[in-house]
């Protein structure tokens, strides 16, 4: 038998050691960073990011929201690069994240921001990118060289960075304790057995689900099937799915709910078990729905950083389904590791 393994596999299992690496050297611009932002008392955040990293932006949306009670949207960098627009944002918490800093339609949004206003914080994985020299403070998330195409722990790294600046900012004890102790949960969570997903991801179309911060790693598991098995998938928020999409469910159509022990669980149990009564294959990381097959998962300290451990898991599950496929992960076809758009 090979020993062969994949580059994006050789990644997934350096999250851990990412995370902790991130927790050791990142503290000094964290919490530096974060006592500004309290100085400056942000009215509402906005975030600047494409792919991976607008999925990031989605849970530190949410984030924000659920713990600041400061509203977070999303801007769309050809507003400047391409409509040539400035917006005023006078009183916000600009986040961009990047893990190269390279794309030149962030960079120029980010500036934007700056010149109206904004305040800028740079989560990237080079701090001596063109996005960190744009940016008023950078939070570098130490992930070190990341050389598979598909982002593993430079995603990882990036919900960490933006939730460890958050809970810093609201200076939330719990949560930092449990930000603390995520490298732990993570090893555990890279480890976890989700063969029967593998099993029944056969090619076709399939959906992933999640509600609050688990729909962001629902949006980042869809993109990842596409980027690295060359599978349609797409994600929906749990509140979404049956209003027109369950349409095509059929008989064994693959699902992934993502739920974490938080007020949304219940309402995702509840839409997988309605899915998998209409004939859909569904797995879960809840065990909170009948019906439905139970994937292992990992729960930390904290209901916000358990999506953190679910994707994780789903890594792992997702790097094999290519291989399975022959499909190479750490090259996927039409695909650079760093994209440069305007």
């Amino acid at each position: 038998m090979s020993d062969f393994r994949t580059q994006m596999r050789c990644e997934i299992d350096e999250i851990p050691d990412a995370v902790e690496n991130l927790l050791i050297k990142g503290s000094g611009a964290v919490t530096s960073t974060a006592a500004h932002i309290r100085d400056l008392a942000p009215s509402y955040l906005l975030s600047v990011a494409r792919g991976s990293s607008d999925h990031a932006c989605t849970y530190l949306k949410y984030a924000s929201e659920l713990l600041l009670g400061l509203p977070m949207a999303s801007v769309g960098p050809s507003v400047k690069s391409i409509y040539g627009v400035d917006l005023r944002c006078k009183g916000a918490l600009s986040l961009s994240v990047s893990q190269s800093g390279k794309s030149p339609d962030i960079v120029q949004l980010t500036s934007a921001f700056a010149a109206g206003g904004a305040y800028t914080v740079a989560i990237t994985n080079d701090a001596m990118s063109p996005l960190a020299d744009a940016s008023e403070a950078i939070l570098p998330i130490h992930a070190g060289p990341e050389l598979s195409v598909a982002a593993t722990k430079t995603f990882v790294t990036s919900l960490v960075a933006g939730l460890w600046l958050m809970a810093e900012v609201k200076q939330d004890a719990e949560l930092l304790n449990a930000i603390r102790t995520l490298p732990k949960h993570l090893a555990k969570a890279k480890d976890c057995d989700w063969s029967a997903a593998i099993e029944a991801i056969d090619g076709q179309s399939l959906y992933t689900l999640g509600r609050g911060p688990s729909w962001a790693i629902s949006n980042e598991a869809a993109l990842k099937l596409k980027e690295t098995c060359q599978i349609h998938a797409e994600s929906y928020s749990a509140a979404e799915v049956l209003h027109g999409p369950v349409s095509i469910v059929g008989r064994e159509f693959p699902v992934i709910a993502f739920a974490a022990a938080d007020a949304a669980e219940a309402s995702v149990a509840e839409i997988s078990q309605a899915l998998a009564a209409k004939g859909a294959r569904v797995f879960a990381t809840t065990q909170r729905a009948e019906g439905v097959e139970v994937l292992p998962h990992v729960r930390t300290d904290h209901w916000i950083t358990d999506p953190i451990a679910s994707i994780v898991s789903f890594y792992g599950m997702v790097e094999a389904v290519a291989v399975r496929r022959g499909v190479n992960p750490d090259a996927p076809r039409h695909l650079n590791k760093v994209t440069e758009t305007i």
